[in-house]
């Protein structure tokens, strides 16, 4: 326990320096609370310094529950504190979005690092789940806009290598902010077990990730001669989901985004002949096997999106990403 202990914070968040606060006002709010022992302050600061801050460069819920964290409920030095993520094992409620009706209702929700699975129920007392979610692929990013509500968190995970999507949120910000702690936690002890000789380091940024970029985007087929539709596009890493809405449970198609190395681009504007869509503004997503033509609205979103999208191509394929490739599965 000691070892895991020691990294609960670590796993919350890591950055090298504080930004959010000066250290004056630290000082002077340490003052305030009666820390006694001038050793004492020195290691509870020292603490507060070294934990990383990758919470507290968010936004919304995560940040106000950093700050909260950090100044009431002491979190950085008191590991009993740390107790509702770090256990290895959560059980509650949440609310969900249903996947047909998009009524959010009340789920229970376990977390077991020992299954190496997060579940839900559809009833109460329901013995079997209604989905397994496994910690390996798991995934999980704040998105109140998308959902409408300050603390509504999108979990994804991979169901026959597809991505599944689910929407969930609590009431209080703390809760559903542990929740996203706990996964975390969770994603940290598995991918130290996965990749022993990894660093802490070069785990931490693997736990969740936010995407690359999303928004609405016009496509066409794969003849290029289909009538081009309006679909919510999601860069999640090198997966480009495209969704009829944003919160529907499964993309329409994903198409995998590979290396410049390995015959990938993206250009600005369509092919010449191609016709058919309303939005003036075109990208070309060039991969071994086909094209990819999609348009926006404005000139700043193809910019954008041309960004994103050469953000992803620029950087070498892992051995993992190799076996993705191999494996992926284009919905047409």
């Amino acid at each position: 326990m000691g070892s895991s202990r020691r990294t609960d914070f670590q796993l919350v968040a890591r950055v090298d320096v504080i930004r959010v606060d000066s250290v004056e006002r630290m000082k002077a709010k340490e003052k305030t609370r009666g820390v006694g022992g001038e050793e004492e302050k020195g290691k509870e600061m020292e603490q507060a310094f070294t934990c990383s801050l990758w919470c507290a460069r968010q936004r919304g819920v995560l940040r106000e529950q950093w700050v909260r964290a950090r100044y009431e409920r002491n979190e950085f030095v008191c590991v009993e504190q740390q107790e509702p993520y770090s256990t290895g094992y959560r059980e509650g409620f949440l609310w969900k979005r249903g996947r047909d009706n998009g009524q959010f209702l009340s789920r229970k929700f376990i977390l077991s690092e020992r299954e190496g699975a997060l579940k839900y129920f559809n009833k109460h007392d329901a013995r079997e789940p209604k989905a397994i979610m496994k910690i390996q692929t798991l995934n999980a990013t704040f998105q109140p806009a998308k959902i409408g509500n300050p603390n509504g968190l999108q979990i994804t995970y991979l169901k026959d290598n597809s991505t599944r999507n689910i929407f969930v949120y609590h009431e209080d910000g703390k809760e559903i902010v542990d929740w996203f702690n706990a996964i975390r936690a969770a994603r940290f002890h598995y991918l130290q077990v996965a990749f022993p000789g990894a660093s802490d380091a070069d785990l931490v940024p693997k736990l969740t990730r936010n995407y690359v970029k999303e928004g609405y985007m016009e496509k066409t087929g794969p003849k290029h001669k289909e009538g081009f539709k309006k679909r919510w596009f999601t860069m999640d890493d090198r997966r480009l989901m495209y969704f009829k809405d944003p919160l529907d449970a499964y993309a329409r198609g994903e198409v995998f985004i590979g290396s410049k190395e390995n015959s990938y681009t993206v250009l600005p504007g369509l092919p010449p002949s191609t016709q058919g869509h309303r939005w003036p503004f075109g990208i070309t997503i060039v991969t071994p096997d086909r094209k990819f033509l999609f348009t926006c609205e404005t000139e700043e979103e193809q910019m954008d999106w041309i960004a994103a999208f050469q953000r992803v191509i620029n950087r070498l394929m892992l051995p993992q990403e190799y076996a993705v490739e191999a494996h992926f599965k284009h919905k047409p």
